[in-house]
């Protein structure tokens, strides 16, 4: 996959191949972490990436749905050598791109993901049947039993089966309502009817909490991208780019790698 780099390139490029998305891309930290390269050995190793066409680093402006915004620099990894007009077209179509579970900064997979097969489709619940009794009116059946003094008639079940319906939607139990419909009673009920629909009415639950809705991140779309230098992070507003990097930092990349080769192999 990486044959075309030098060997210090290819361990580097498997290294953060193996990365979690949004590991942080600065040459200290991943020199920190690997197992056999310094600092200045991962600096080369990344300029040469970045020269091979693996890496960008990308600055995203991001607008939330609340309106409050805020500059993202992505550092985008491809398996796949690309070429610099690649890397232009990819920027300009982060444009729009829906980020609201993808925007965090660091480490990014410029490759699209692969389709996830689509999930079968559910099967609708299973109906009573029309003359079948569902959960709510059997239970009202059952007040009966639980106490004689609950015993309900055929018509206040069909009339308060809605109000027992909105307690199962809410949380409740068969269980608990028989229990809030029968605990504390006076001696004698002489409306049993009327009784259960005020303690249906005034000891209803709350609504359940929608925690996925709760939870839910804010959306957010790309609304500016730039191209940013691999080493200063200064983008191309601010700096003249040539294939990921800056003039500057190229020079001393440069100069760098000279300093770096023994007296006895330079020309």
């Amino acid at each position: 996959m990486f044959a075309h780099l030098s060997l210090r390139a290819r361990e580097v490029a498997v290294f953060i191949d193996h990365l979690d998305d949004g590991h942080s891309m600065a040459h200290k930290v991943l020199a920190d972490e690997h197992p056999r390269y310094g600092r200045q050995a991962v600096r080369t190793a990344l300029n040469q990436l970045i020269d091979a066409g693996h890496l960008r680093w990308i600055k995203e402006h991001i607008t939330l749905d609340d309106n409050t915004m805020r500059w993202v620099t992505r550092t985008y990894w491809s398996r796949t050598p690309r070429s610099a007009e690649w890397w232009a077209e990819f920027t300009r179509e982060r444009h729009g791109k829906d980020v609201t579970r993808d925007h965090a900064p660091g480490l990014a997979r410029a490759e699209e993901p692969q389709p996830q097969p689509e999930p079968e489709p559910e099967r609708p619940a299973e109906q009573p049947a029309p003359d079948e009794p569902g959960v709510a009116h059997l239970t009202l059946v059952e007040l009966r039993a639980a106490d004689r003094r609950m015993a309900l008639s055929e018509s206040d079940c069909r009339s308060l089966e809605p109000l027992v319906t909105e307690w199962l939607d809410r949380g409740a139990t068969p269980n608990g309502v028989i229990r809030a419909l029968t605990e504390g009673l006076p001696v004698t009920v002489t409306n049993p009817g009327g009784l259960a629909r005020n303690r249906l009415e005034t000891k209803m639950p709350p609504k359940r909490t929608d925690r996925t809705t709760a939870s839910r991140p804010k959306g957010g779309r790309v609304t500016r991208a730039l191209m940013a230098c691999g080493f200063c992070q200064q983008d191309e507003r601010t700096v003249w780019l040539v294939n990921g990097i800056c003039v500057e930092c190229r020079k001393e990349l440069e100069e760098e790698e000279k300093a770096a080769i023994p007296a006895t192999f330079r020309p």
